[in-house]
């Protein structure tokens, strides 16, 4: 079996949230230019209703979890011809109204990137049963227009766990969430599990960001904690964290210790002291939603390879032959059974 592995964004700029209608009426990039409110921009093609995404906060180019769901809109802009219409939230309050605007305009399928759009989602796909909706990181159950996407992160972060384990020279490694949610402690418990699969003994420092959407936008906080967490011992640290994770790499490669990427491969940002990223193959999600809207959950794993580990040309001098076979050993494990992972946010524990 081979190792999951996906290509590295290059991208580096930081787009702000514009005003929500106008945003509601941009196409994607490259796109023609919106019309005027007299002749309002159309959502429809010769072949159907134009498809909407609506980025969560940290913005589109957050190098993490909304830019590989931008990847996947780009890929299907790509590959049917078809312009998307996009919104980036600056605030929790405008989730709601973006969905209903996109709504209003005849969009579809409208995709809400991140589990915080969940119940507008819900909300209002429920008042426009004839459009289609769909919610990546989360679950709306019983409405028969939306499809929920979710991951088995635990998995995926099982794998990196046991790369840390191997590449730790202290037996020490840590651990950096962003918003202090069920989800987020669902990465912490795999990873956990992976390390300990590794080293009985082995030590993990853990710390959560903070608990409002700003955790996920602040990357100074997260060096602030991946100090500490050297300062105590370890020599590798996983961030879940979002944008807050740069500042985890930045430590890191001050530091000349390891760290570790999430959501997209995240290798490139630091070359030589990123041990590798954890892939949620959100990009792939959100292009099948899509190409291809298919109403209820789709769960994507190892199996489904929705999760996997990231080897590329930026980490092949970090990893080892012995660490490879490790790594293929685990996920050989989880994929027959013989490995049991256990999922934090079904098991409200992690033992």
């Amino acid at each position: 079996m081979k190792l999951s592995f996906a290509k590295t964004p290059h991208i580096l700029s930081v787009v702000a949230a514009a005003a929500l209608l106008a945003a509601c009426n941009k196409p994607a990039d490259n796109a023609a230019p919106a019309q005027t409110a007299s002749a309002p921009a159309s959502t429809a093609t010769a072949t159907g209703p134009v498809p909407a995404i609506i980025f969560d906060m940290g913005g589109k180019f957050d190098k993490s979890f909304n830019e590989a769901a931008y990847k996947g809109m780009e890929q299907f802009k790509k590959e049917t011809g078809i312009q998307y219409k996009e919104f980036e939230i600056a605030n929790e309050a405008q989730r709601e109204q973006a969905i209903r605007r996109m709504a209003e305009e005849g969009a579809s399928p409208i995709i809400g990137v991140g589990f915080g759009q969940a119940s507008s989602i819900e909300k209002i796909a429920k008042e426009f049963p004839q459009l289609k909706f769909a919610i990546i990181d989360s679950v709306v159950p019983d409405v028969p227009n939306v499809q929920s996407v979710v991951f088995k992160e635990h998995e995926g972060s099982f794998l990196v766990g046991v790369l840390a384990a191997k590449a730790s020279k202290t037996g020490k490694v840590g651990f950096v969430g962003g918003m202090d949610i069920p989800l987020i402690r669902k990465f912490q418990c795999g990873y956990e599990q992976g390390v300990k699969y590794v080293n009985k003994k082995g030590q993990i420092f853990a710390n959560m960001t903070g608990t409002t959407g700003a955790a996920w936008n602040d990357p100074a906080r997260g060096g602030e904690l991946t100090k500490a967490q050297f300062a105590k011992g370890a020599d590798v640290v996983f961030a879940a964290a979002g944008g807050t994770g740069i500042g985890v790499y930045q430590a890191a490669k001050d530091a000349g210790k390891l760290a570790i990427g999430v959501d997209s491969n995240q290798n490139h940002l630091q070359p030589g002291t990123m041990l590798t990223s954890m892939v949620k193959r959100v990009d792939t999600a959100v292009y099948n939603v899509a190409k291809n809207h298919t109403p209820g959950i789709s769960n994507l794993g190892l199996k489904e390879d929705g999760v996997g580990v990231a080897m590329d040309e930026h980490n092949a001098k970090l990893i080892t032959d012995e660490m490879k076979a490790d790594l293929e050993k685990a996920k050989a494990g989880i994929l027959d059974g013989s490995i049991k992972v256990v999922d934090f946010m079904a098991a409200n524990k992690c033992n």
